[in-house]
């Protein structure tokens, strides 16, 4: 994790967040009110220059700046954890002086924070004189959200000194320091010193440092001045700077020259080269030639797709153009296919009518759901199936990519005609010669997350009968965190007071998010502090990868739930979500349970967004999870469930949800039912 741990959307173990998933944002939406900021304390008349009330903007570029955040503010942030280098610092509470926010046009917050007259910060004696004074407080103005508890932030809600969205530049290549930018201290009297540069060390509040006093009460400390210019106006304006999660924009260069910027900086930073043994010299040579002949939009978005389809990674991707989808993989014939675990694919639904009302292909061929299918475009559909390169990926296993293989199986251009042998339930093999029609409809099917209702709430739970267990559904760690943090809560303690035996959790279709607050729903299930892993990240000043920021680390939540414990998995667990069941595993606190592994895809990607010419997007991974003992966590593998439900024909067609009744039946077992 980062000094901070806030809240942004996707996986972000390591960044000001902790995750997902996701590439261009949407247009964003307006920010909700914040708290109100308690009145200014009263106190001695101030001087006329003293600053009373700071206000100003955070422009912002990253697109996961907005996602899931309800209750946004400004703090003033106490910096004691800097001066001290604490990564473990909280923020006292009795001092979070808070101001709102407001989005005033795309890409842009506005925010007004008054200043308390006495503010009830942390002390710190940053003078160097070998005396002990009572020092200063030493502050910053930062980008907050509450996500637990009441409306200050807690623990869990993050600690440290921010990196991102914050008045102070930090340098993210030296752990954080802060190099830059603006400070607000405030003095008790005129008896106090402050620095007025960074001595010989460039470090700020070391031994070296130069010192100058300051005047009683607030000041503003420009950073960016040699001396630092200590300065006061009533009204300061300030801009909070992105920092660390700030898109790179390469949008105004031509294609070649963005190509050659994106290669040059993803393959430096890019965590995972060794293990999925990426070849960046042969990879250039196979693509920069692309990008100087791409004359058209259309040669370059494909040339681009192409780059980011050829590194098994499941965070690498593109923005979607609907337009070259539809001339590629608009076309389908009504089927929605399932592979069996003995390695058979059956027909799991067959679409029977086009949103236009006409009969799709397979209905009219009288493909029925449960037919086998034997051969595809004249080969046998195993062949076929290895040979397709899924449009919507890349994928970080296997297991994941065979899955949607499954699905691109069946897209083609429309009008596009194939030959499939099949066998119906109970028939003779045949041949039908299928020409696809536009369909989209068995695209939706076969994606879970097309399927849920937008109305239904991310977390939903409910007692099972007639086990009597618990079940909690959690579909995303990506919307709205503040709603989340309390319908989880609310859910477990719905449950426990009903006495539930066991609970299982399923994060079956979940594609990840944040991933702080993903750990922070695992802290319910613990009663001891642990780490899990450690973000490490290429460093420009050394070339090589480095741990950054303080450990990923779970702690015990308030509620805790002691009982036996389940939780169902499949591909489509992405990111976060993979964080989240990997903390369940700890200690054998839960059984996992599924069909297939988790997505394996667990790289940390809120530093690895570009802004490409033709308003695309493009992501890669920059963070790399290691655990405790220096290993490679999740990604490329997953996490294999303790019981593995083979998927059979009745399984598929019968309807019977055969993961959650074999969840059921361990938990039974486990209590001796």
């Amino acid at each position: 994790m980062t000094h901070v741990v806030r809240r942004l959307g996707v996986f972000l173990p390591a960044i000001v967040a902790a995750t997902g998933c996701g590439l261009a944002p949407g247009a964003p939406t307006p920010t909700p009110p914040a708290p109100v900021a308690a009145a200014p304390q009263a106190g001695p008349p101030r001087p006329a220059d003293e600053p009373y009330v700071v206000k100003g903007t955070i422009p912002f570029t990253s697109p996961f700046f907005l996602d899931g955040i309800a209750e946004p503010f400004v703090l003033l942030e106490d910096e004691a954890g800097f001066v001290r280098r604490d990564k473990e610092f909280v923020f006292p509470l009795e001092g979070q002086a808070i101001g709102p926010v407001e989005l005033v046009e795309d890409g842009l917050l506005r925010f007004t924070l008054p200043l308390p007259a006495r503010p009830l910060g942390t002390l710190v004696d940053v003078d160097n004189d070998g005396e002990s004074d009572p020092g200063v407080m030493v502050f910053a103005v930062a980008y907050w959200s509450n996500t637990w508890g009441d409306t200050f932030l807690e623990r869990r809600d993050g600690r440290g000194w921010s990196n991102a969205y914050t008045s102070a530049r930090t340098d993210p290549y030296r752990e954080d320091e802060i190099d830059g930018g603006t400070l607000i201290i405030w003095a008790p009297d005129e008896a106090q010193g402050f620095p007025n540069g960074f001595g010989p060390d460039g470090m700020l509040f070391t031994s070296d440092d130069p010192v100058t006093s300051v005047p009683a009460g607030y000041s503003l400390v420009d950073l960016d001045s040699d001396p630092f210019r200590i300065y006061r106006e009533p009204e300061p304006e300030l801009e909070l700077l992105e920092g660390v999660v700030a898109v790179t924009d390469l949008s105004d260069l031509d294609y070649a020259a963005a190509f050659e910027e994106l290669f040059a900086k993803a393959s430096r930073e890019y965590p995972f080269t060794a293990e999925k043994q990426v070849d960046w010299a042969a990879l250039h040579a196979a693509f920069a030639p692309r990008f100087e002949a791409a004359r058209t939009f259309d040669a370059y978005y494909r040339a681009l797709k192409d780059f980011t389809l050829a590194i098994p990674d499941g965070h690498i991707g593109v923005s979607f153009d609907a337009e070259i989808f539809f001339r590629d993989f608009g076309g389908s014939f009504g089927l929605v296919l399932a592979e069996l675990s003995d390695g058979r694919v059956v027909v799991q639904q067959v679409i029977e009518r086009t949103s236009d009302g006409e009969t799709t292909p397979a209905a009219a061929a009288g493909i029925v759901r449960g037919a086998e299918i034997l051969e595809w475009g004249g080969v046998p559909v195993a062949e076929a199936l290895a040979a397709v390169v899924p449009y919507i990926g890349q994928h970080s296993t296997l297991h994941a990519e065979r899955l949607m293989q499954l699905v691109f199986l069946t897209r083609v251009p429309p009008e596009t005609s194939v030959a499939v042998r099949f066998r119906n339930p109970d028939g003779s093999p045949q041949t039908a010669e299928l020409t696809a029609v536009v369909d989209y409809d068995s695209l939706f099917a076969a994606f879970p997350d097309f399927g849920y209702d937008p109305l239904l709430l991310p977390v939903e739970g409910e007692v099972l009968d007639p086990s009597g267990l618990g079940y909690l559904q959690v579909t995303t760690f990506s919307d709205d965190y503040n709603l989340m943090a309390r319908l989880w809560e609310f859910h477990l303690k719905q449950l426990l007071e009903a006495e539930i035996p066991g609970l299982i959790i399923d994060v079956r279709n979940n594609g990840g998010g944040n991933g702080g607050l993903a750990l922070d729903f695992a802290g319910f299930f613990f009663d001891e502090s642990f780490v899990l892993s450690q973000g490490l990240y290429y460093n420009e000043d050394t070339g090589g990868f480095e741990a950054r920021g303080v450990p990923a680390r779970l702690e015990p939540a308030p509620l805790l739930y002691q009982g036996p414990l389940a939780v169902l998995v499949g591909p489509n667990c992405v990111s976060a979500c993979e964080g989240f069941v990997h903390a369940l595993t700890q200690g054998g606190r839960a059984i996992v349970i599924g069909h297939a592994p988790t997505a394996g895809a667990y790289g940390e990607v809120g530093r690895g967004q570009y802004e490409m010419p033709g308003d695309l997007s493009v992501q890669f991974p920059t963070g790399r999870p290691e655990t405790p003992r220096g290993e490679l966590l999740i990604e490329g593998a997953g996490i294999a469930p303790d019981v593995l439900v083979p998927v059979t024909y009745d399984s598929v067609i019968g309807g019977t949800d055969v993961v959650l009744q074999a969840a059921i039946d361990a938990l039974l077992a486990e209590l001796g039912r």
